[in-house]
């Protein structure tokens, strides 16, 4: 039986489309519905801008780009999105939501591990990746490549959406309950605080010491849509332990790492891994915050799935040591429990991971 209010799950966002509150310049991918959540499309142009920019409650994103757009860019064939710049790119999809559903944003996972910093906007906005309840107008997104520059086309999917109908959080006493019988994280004692529960980090490594990967500067394109393009090695330096247990993060430089503890999402709820807790350091933790129901799901394929975090340092070098804890996960309700969980039969690349990389490189 469906919840009057939760994530709305693949059945009813199907349904968004059937009744016109979801529209799109094209019929839909095949598997562009995830279980809890839409992928979001690029248009067929993007504008280079200036700046990064919020349209503001007065003002239409195009008013924005009318005056900070520097030059607009064909994305038919593709076209390479430079490190170190803004571009704005409309979505193929927007949005007539009904006056009791609001939506919030994230990048795709692959998106994330390429470093790809990604917002959506909407006209009116005054929060990104935040769509209010209501809201009828289109889609852009904000791409701004960090670490190395990308190939991307119409139909590149680089963000992801979830529709949600009222109050859906778990309360801190409703969580540790979930826990108790769930098993959210592989923690004997979960530290449950601020309405999550805390993931720590593993610099101990795997049986080599492999703790982790460094971005390399000056490197290649990635094409966002090809998968095991590139090796490993022409874009990424391996990080190990050498038995200190710590790393110091640099600044403006990019690493993914991986969590200590295997995450368990069950069925009936979805994950977010909330990207930056001040409490905890000087440091971003995780651009691409979804998990959905059924990610580390035994029955699913996901018994031992841990959360791979990409993480960036703020101002000043910083030490992460093993077991520091680095962010915390907030779980919601799912109206109903979605027809397909994450890696059941949908392709899905991250499934009873480990440290990984995105799907882009060669193992």
């Amino acid at each position: 039986m469906a919840r009057e209010t939760g994530i709305l799950a693949d059945r009813a966002i199907s349904a968004l489309f059937e009744t016109g509150r979801l529209i799109s310049e094209r019929e839909l991918d095949r598997d562009q519905i995830q279980p809890a959540s839409l992928d979001l499309r690029l248009g067929s142009k993007a504008f280079r801008v200036r700046a990064s920019f919020m349209p503001g409650p007065s003002h239409l994103v195009s008013d924005k780009l009318d005056r900070l757009s520097l030059h607009v860019i064909d994305l038919t064939e593709g076209a390479v999105l430079e490190t170190g710049c803004v571009y704005i790119v409309p979505l193929m999809e927007s949005l007539a939501l009904p006056a009791d559903m609001s939506a919030s944003a994230n990048p795709k996972s692959s998106t994330g591990r390429l470093d790809i910093f990604t917002r959506v906007i909407t006209d009116y906005a005054q929060e990104f990746d935040k769509i209010p309840a209501g809201y009828a107008g289109p889609l852009y997104l904000e791409i701004s490549p960090r670490t190395f520059p990308i190939v991307v086309r119409r139909g590149s999917r680089l963000s992801q959406i979830r529709f949600r109908v009222g109050q859906s959080l778990l309360g801190e006493p409703e969580l540790l309950k979930l826990h108790e019988s769930e098993t959210l994280v592989a923690s004997k004692l979960p530290n449950v605080s601020g309405g999550g529960i805390a993931l720590s980090i593993d610099l101990a490594g795997d049986k080599d010491g492999l703790i982790g990967y460094r971005g390399k500067h000056h490197t290649a394109v990635v094409d966002v849509d090809k998968k095991d393009q590139h090796d490993i090695f022409d874009f990424w330096e391996p990080l190990y332990s050498r038995g200190r247990n710590e790393l110091i993060l640099d600044p403006d430089e990019f690493y993914i790492l991986v969590s200590r503890e295997a995450v368990h999402v069950p069925p009936d709820y979805a994950a977010e891994m909330t990207p930056f807790d001040p409490l905890v350091g000087e440091f971003r933790v995780h651009y691409a915050g979804f998990f959905d129901p059924g990610f580390g799901h035994a029955p699913a394929g996901g018994r031992g799935s841990r959360a791979v975090l990409e993480v960036r340092s703020h101002e000043v070098p910083f030490i992460l040591e093993d077991g520091q804890i680095v962010g915390r996960l907030v779980y919601e309700h799912m109206q109903e429990k979605p027809m397909s969980l994450y890696g059941s039969g949908l392709g899905s690349n991250y499934q009873a991971q480990g440290l990984k990389l995105s799907k882009h490189f060669r193992i």
